[in-house]
Formats: structure tokens, C-alpha cells, sequence
């Protein structure tokens, strides 16, 4: 999954609306024409006001949001006569992303800005843990950033308070869940403090002396601030029910994420019946392992086993790290096997910062950066070893680091000839899609060598498919959380401290979680397609790259991609 929460997808704005330009019907006209609407959608936020933090003011976000609807406006009348088959994925994409932000605009999504994992609070831990103090001009601002953090938290509260107003609210879960995480900022000293990181290697006690007064005088008493608001004040409007159908216009905001997070035209209810079968289908699969091992009990006493069992957990934080670093170096070795191009960046594994570990899933990809020359992460959560099987490690490693988002991610960072909002854009579908098909293509890699990692494999399916269940009960159908628990608990090996961190990921997150499994659906789908039409003509390292090589793209762009692959590769 990808590391910071879409959940923030409304980037601060300001821009006055420019009139429409026509559009012009001939070919070479029409690219021209796509060219520059792009070029104004890149580039109608360089004249925002120059702040340390982002924030936009109601009058920027009213201008914002018009300005998106022009753009969107001028791309419906650009047709796919004349555009090269990039130009046709740059505007369809284009239009995708300013479509899901003109919508979450108008809902309020950016009142509810805290999740499980923290949300802006969390966001605040990695601007200043990745902040470089390397010059005068780099001190000076990350000195300013400190000084507005204040103003930074009170437009964030401001966000919340016009939330209660409006009836858009967070659950009170999610408030219970950030509040230890805000204790972690108020009760640091300055020595311990995220703000004081980025100062343990620079001999300037001037500096120091200034920065540890801001974080004494501003941070601190901020993050005091903040926690008293959300315990004593936002909580007691917080709403009791999980799902997002407890706000105003809750279901058609669901609906319409559902939409986007699946890039399909599909309704919950379709989520929903799909992921009923889905379970049912891998629970067979699921049985069939347990009968292999002749193992005598139930499921339920299977799945006790092997969550109590110490041969499954790792007794160090360096001895999982080590299985997870092993397991890599293993899949690379098979890499070309089934890939003709491959990243040039490489990916290091490293723990789950301890900041923010306790709320976080098992594992994560952190990107690597071109232009910054960082490598990419595969993090791997050290934080309660007892939760987090060694049985899981093969399919987690195959979805976040190779060839899952690594892979992915950084290929797509070296596509060239895109504009530049396509080289680090991410399409949950297509992206945590890949993912998951990655944890089935390490069935034919040979990764699962035990019944017991077939198993975790199996897991890892069923509990991407029970998210199509739990998701929409929860935010569309009235399920509780330990509804949600019991269900996720019932059909998967994740230890219950996973099955309660997923469950309190997906009350904060909405529909991102169906995102997983309806991504690969498809993309098993038309390599199935594929490979009946193609026969012997089918090559899976072809396959792949075709999929890969034009970065993340919709589900419905993704099929005329394989249709195309298809009708280069048939006998005459």
C-alpha cells in the first residue's frame, strides 16, 4: 500500500479562473490543444501563496474547485480522433484525478482530516523527519515552518469545527485512536522530538538554540492544543457510528468512492456480491491446505494454531528483517525470468518508523525519488513480533517490494515523453491491483515452499476479498465494527492485532480497501484473456511489461492496453 493516506487528496490552491479556450477539431490542433490544457493544469497553482504548510483559505478552495471544472470541462470536448494512445491515457487519467477532486471538495472530505494512522498528524511526523538542513536557505525555512506550525494546526481544527457544523464528522474511533498519537509530539522533549531530528547532525548552536526555543514556545504547546480540542471538544460531536453513511450525504459519497477507488462503474452492492463469492471460493482453497496437513480440528482451531504458535513468529526485530531482506534478494533472482525491464533504483528494508508503528499495517512501500538519488523502502513492522507471522512474509514482500509497488512504481518514474503528474501518479485499482496479482505470480516464482506459506498467501487473498465485505458493511450497509472484526477474524490467519488496525484503517479510509482485489480481478482477468487467445503466441515477460509500461493507468485503459498486446501478437 502506498505510504501516506489518499485521504488528502485536496491540495491547497489559489488561482484566478482564466476564460476557456476553444477547441479546435484538427489533429495536430487537437495534441496542441491537450498539450496546453495540461500545461494549465500543472502549472495553475504556481502563483498560491507562498506558505510553510498547506493551507488554502474558502476563497482559494471556491477558486480551486472552479478552476478544476474548467479544466475538466475543456478535456470532455478533446476527442480520441488525432491523440497518439498516450495522449488518450494523459486525458483520461487527467480527468480521473480532477474529477475525484472536484467531488471530495464538494463533500467536505478535507473536514474529516484524521485516520486511523494519524492522517495530518502522521503527515506532519514525515515533513519534518525528511526535512535536510544542508544550507543557510534550507535553516531558514524550516525555521519559518516552525514559527506558522501553529497557524498550520489551527486551520486544521478550524477544517474540523466547520465539520460539526455541517454534519461532517469523524467516527469517535478514529479520535481515540490518533489522541496517543498526538501524546507522542506533546509529551517528547526537545531532545526526542521529530521537529529536533533534522538538527542531531549540524554543529550550529545558534540554530539549535533558536529551534529548540520554537519547538519549547510553538510545537509543543500546539500539540497540546490539538489534543486538548479533539478530547475535550471534537470528541463529544464525533459521531458513534463507523461508516460513512453516518455523515451528510454519507451513501452517495460512497458510492462515488467506491467509483474511484476501483477506477469500474460499479456500485457497493456489486462490491459486496463479489467479495461473498470470493470468500467462498478461497475458504475451499483455504481447507484444502489444512486437510494437506492433516491437520486434526476445525478452521477456527487452525487458525488459533497459528496464531499462537511460536514457530511463526520472528523473536527479534532483526531476525524478521533479515527473513524479509532474504526473501527479496530470493524474488530478485527470478525477477528476469518474468520481466524484460527492470528499475534501474534500488530498494533497501527497513522497520516501520517506532512513531507510528503501533497503528500500522504489517508492511509498506515507501517510493524512491529520481531526482533526490533515495532509494526505495520495503518497511516491515517490527512493532508486537508476536502479531506479525513469518508465514505472511512471502506474499507481503511480493506485494510491497518486488515485483509489487517497487517494481511498479519505479518504472513508472522512468517512463519518459508523460507530463510530469503522471510519473508519481497512483491509481489505487491499478497499483494495489498489481500488488496482489504480484502474491499470486509468487505461486509459478516458486516463493511458497510450506503449506503454511501457501497458507499465509491464501490469507492474504481472503483478506483483501473479505475488505469487499467488511468495507461496504460497514459504510453502506450498517455493520458495526466487531461486525467488521468478527468477519475479517473468522476467515483469515492475521493475527487480531491486524484484524483490528485493518478494521480501523478501513473506518478511516472509505472504499480504499475494495481497490485491492477488484484491481486484480481484472488484471488476472485479461491475462486469462490473454493467454486463451494468444495460446502459444502468449509470453509472460511481454505480458508484463505491456501491463507496466505506461505507468498507472485505469482499469478500463488497462484493458485496451492488453486488447492492443493481443492484436500485435496473434497469427496471421
Amino acid at each position: 500500500m502506498k505510504l501516506l493516506s489518499l485521504i488528502f487528496t485536496i491540495l491547497i490552491l489559489g488561482h484566478s479562473c482564466a476564460p476557456k479556450k476553444a477547441l479546435v477539431d484538427t489533429p495536430k490542433a487537437k495534441t496542441t490543444t491537450l498539450a496546453s490544457i495540461i500545461n494549465d493544469y500543472e502549472t495553475f497553482d504556481q502563483n498560491r501563496p507562498d506558505r510553510s504548510w498547506r493551507m488554502y483559505t474558502d476563497e482559494e478552495q471556491d477558486q480551486r474547485v472552479a478552476k478544476l471544472q474548467e479544466i475538466k470541462d475543456a478535456l470532455d470536448g478533446v476527442r480520441d480522433s488525432g491523440l497518439s494512445a498516450m495522449d488518450i491515457i494523459n486525458r483520461d487519467v487527467l480527468k480521473y484525478i480532477i474529477d475525484n477532486n472536484i467531488q471530495t471538495a464538494k463533500i467536505g472530505l478535507d473536514l474529516m482530516p484524521i485516520n486511523s494512522e494519524g492522517g495530518f498528524v502522521t503527515g506532519i511526523y514525515f515533513n519534518v523527519a525528511n526535512a535536510r538542513l544542508t544550507d543557510a536557505e534550507s535553516k531558514e525555512k524550516y525555521k519559518k515552518k516552525l514559527e506558522s506550525f501553529p497557524e498550520y494546526v489551527d486551520w486544521q481544527i478550524g477544517k474540523m469545527k466547520k465539520g460539526v457544523i455541517e454534519g461532517i464528522t469523524l467516527p469517535k474511533l478514529i479520535i481515540e485512536k490518533a489522541l496517543p498519537l498526538i501524546r507522542v509530539h506533546r509529551d517528547a522533549s526537545i531532545e526526542e522530538s521529530a521537529f529536533y531530528n533534522p538538527l542531531k547532525d549540524i554543529d550550529d548552536a545558534s540554530y539549535d538554540s533558536e529551534i529548540r526555543d520554537l519547538i519549547s514556545s510553538k510545537v509543543l504547546p500546539t500539540f497540546v492544543k490539538l489534543h486538548n480540542y479533539l478530547e475535550q471538544d471534537y470528541y463529544n460531536s464525533a459521531r458513534d457510528e463507523v461508516g460513512i453513511s453516518g455523515i451528510k450525504n454519507g451513501k452517495a459519497f460512497y458510492e462515488q468512492r467506491v467509483k474511484y477507488f476501483t477506477s469500474l462503474d460499479i456500485t457497493p452492492d456489486e462490491v459486496f456480491n463479489i467479495g461473498q463469492k470470493e470468500v467462498a471460493r478461497i475458504r475451499k482453497d483455504m481447507e484444502g491446505v489444512i486437510e494437506e496437513l492433516n491437520f486434526e480440528g476445525s478452521f477456527a482451531d487452525f487458525l488459533k494454531f497459528l496464531r499462537t504458535d511460536p514457530q511463526f513468529y520472528a523473536k527479534t526485530p532483526k531476525e524478521i528483517l533479515g527473513v524479509a531482506s532474504f526473501l527479496s534478494k530470493k524474488i530478485e533472482n527470478e525477477m528476469p525470468k518474468y520481466f524484460g525491464k527492470l528499475p534501474r533504483m534500488p530498494f533497501s528494508v527497513k522497520p516501520v518508523p517506532a512513531a507510528i508503528a503501533p497503528n500500522y499495517t504489517a508492511g509498506r512501500y515507501s517510493g524512491g525519488n529520481y531526482k533526490t538519488n533515495r532509494a526505495g523502502q520495503y518497511w516491515v513492522n517490527t512493532y508486537a513480533l508476536d502479531t506479525r507471522p513469518l508465514y505472511a512474509l512471502p506474499a507481503l514482500t511480493l506485494h510491497e517490494a518486488v515485483p509489487g509497488h517497487h517494481h511498479q512504481m519505479m518504472l513508472s518514474q522512468e517512463i519518459e515523453g508523460v507530463p510530469s503528474f503522471r510519473r508519481n501518479n497512483y491509481l489505487s485499482a491499478f497499483g494495489e491491483g498489481w500488488g496482489l496479482y504480484c502474491e499470486y505470480l509468487g505461486v509459478e516464482i516458486g516463493m511458497y515452499e510450506t503449506p503454511y506459506d501457501h497458507f499465509g498467501r491464501m490469507t492474504y487473498e481472503m483478506w483483501r476479498a473479505c475488505r469487499l465485505v467488511v468495507d461496504v458493511g460497514m459504510h453502506y450497509k450498517g455493520w458495526t465494527r466487531d461486525e467488521a472484526v468478527d468477519f475479517l477474524a473468522s476467515n483469515t490467519a492475521l493475527s487480531l492485532h491486524e484484524v483490528n488496525t485493518e478494521i480501523d484503517r478501513y473506518i478511516g479510509w472509505p472504499a480504499q480497501a475494495v481497490s485491492y482485489k477488484m484491481g486484480e480481478i481484472k488484471i488476472r482477468e485479461l491475462r486469462k484473456k490473454a493467454e486463451v487467445a494468444l495460446g502459444d503466441n502468449f509470453n509472460i515477460r511481454d505480458f508484463h511489461d505491456r501491463v507496466l509500461e505506461n505507468g498507472s493507468v485505469l482499469m478500463s485503459t488497462l484493458e485496451v492496453i492488453v486488447d492492443k498486446y493481443i492484436a500485435d501478437n496473434q497469427k496471421p
